[in-house]
């Protein structure tokens, strides 16, 4: 499905908004984590959202269950 898929010389120049770190891409999720600022932004009809607004917030420290 070329119609979903994110142009890979986007990707590289892409940034988090809230952090400046580099973002990961999980094509199944369609979205773009920042590991850095523990966010997932969406990817929809191909179109990265970088809106803070827009993400969700993901669980990436290690020991999260204090």
């Amino acid at each position: 499905m070329s119609a979903t898929e994110v142009d890979p010389k986007l990707l590289e120049i892409l940034v988090c908004p809230v952090t400046k770190a580099t973002l990961r891409y999980d094509r199944d999720a369609q979205e773009l984590i920042s590991d850095k600022a523990g966010l997932a932004y969406p990817i929809r009809d191909g179109i990265p959202i970088m809106l803070a607004d827009e993400a969700r917030e993901i669980d990436t420290a290690p020991n999260a269950g204090n």
